[in-house]
């Protein structure tokens, strides 16, 4: 009897054996990482999401990457940002990368030589670890068709004022109150340190931004509207003087429309003395590439330009 139980137990086992191996799932491989890089037209550069403490500056200021056949796009402006602006919406060409096994090799027009560990996160999400600074960045993959560049304007706007080295008022409506913002006709956004101081002057008919006078100083900020994601509020806080309020649309990537609340004043401002982050490569030559500074072409979102003290700068009044 023994002996037939343990015929019968060996059976069992060998039964619950063979089942299993059946049920045995095999993962499928991974995707190969050039693959991965070109399944998306645009990869949104989510900076709030950075882990670490160093910084690769080329990644700093993108607002989104693409990889194309070997050639890395960038777009690191919001002027001609959008669907039919540089590169039909990818941006400039930043440069050229190699992709293999999970290692993306980066050789920027600017920055130089960058290498990174490549992790993909979830189907449309992946990690660029940087082992040289201990940082990794986080890339969300779009399609062009469906990627909201409104949403990425908007919610950057306080970056699009920084991108004109000044605002030139074009027009004051007859409708308002008089007030004392009537008489400034230059506006200019700075970037660098808090991000958040601007200047204003009243000078009149400067053909060149660089020559303005900078009468008063303060810092600025950009609020939202709540039910209009395309009507924001912008703050002008003047140091030693009141405040001014507006209610900030854009009429164009060079034109801007702010209506002051107190007054019920519209007024209209015109970028003067674009600033491109990164030139296209088709508007250099090697050597004036390579004479730039790192520091002064590839500065952080939070420092796209650098401020110039100006002594003769002086309280509003």
């Amino acid at each position: 009897m023994k002996n037939i139980k343990l015929l019968f137990g060996f059976v069992l086992v060998a039964i619950l054996l063979t089942s299993c191996s059946k049920q045995t799932v095999y993962e499928e491989p991974p995707i190969a990482l050039n693959q991965l890089l070109g399944s998306y037209d645009l990869w949104y550069v989510d900076i709030n999401q950075t882990k670490g403490y160093g910084e690769t500056p080329f990644l700093q200021i993108a607002f989104t990457l693409s990889f194309k056949n070997g050639i890395l796009y960038a777009n690191n402006n919001l002027v001609g940002f959008g669907p039919n602006g540089q590169g039909n919406g990818l941006g400039i060409d930043v440069g050229e990368y190699d992709a293999y096994d999970m290692i993306l090799d980066v050789y920027h027009d600017i920055d130089g030589y960058q290498t990174f560990d490549v992790y993909q996160v979830d189907y449309d999400t992946i990690e660029l670890y940087n082992p040289n600074n201990d940082t990794s960045y986080f890339l969300h993959g779009y399609q062009r068709s469906t990627f909201d560049y409104d949403f990425v304007f908007y919610d950057n706007i306080h970056y699009f004022l920084q991108e004109y080295k000044a605002w030139e008022k074009s027009f004051t409506s007859q409708k308002g109150a008089l007030n004392e913002f009537d008489n400034e006709n230059y506006l200019q956004f700075l970037a660098g340190g808090n991000d958040s101081e601007f200047r204003s002057s009243k000078d009149v008919n400067i053909a060149n931004p660089d020559n303005i006078y900078w009468d008063y100083t303060g810092v600025y900020g950009v609020g939202n509207v709540t039910g209009n994601a395309h009507l924001k509020t912008l703050t002008l806080d003047y140091d030693y003087f009141d405040n001014e309020f507006f209610e900030l649309s854009v009429i164009n990537d060079q034109e801007i429309k702010l209506y002051h609340a107190n007054s019920g004043t519209t007024y209209e401002f015109i970028g003067r003395g674009y600033i491109q982050y990164m030139k296209p490569a088709a508007d250099k030559s090697a050597g004036e590439m390579n004479k730039e500074s790192n520091v002064n072409t590839q500065k952080k979102r939070k420092q796209k330009t650098t401020k110039t003290d100006n002594p003769r700068v002086t309280n509003r009044s």
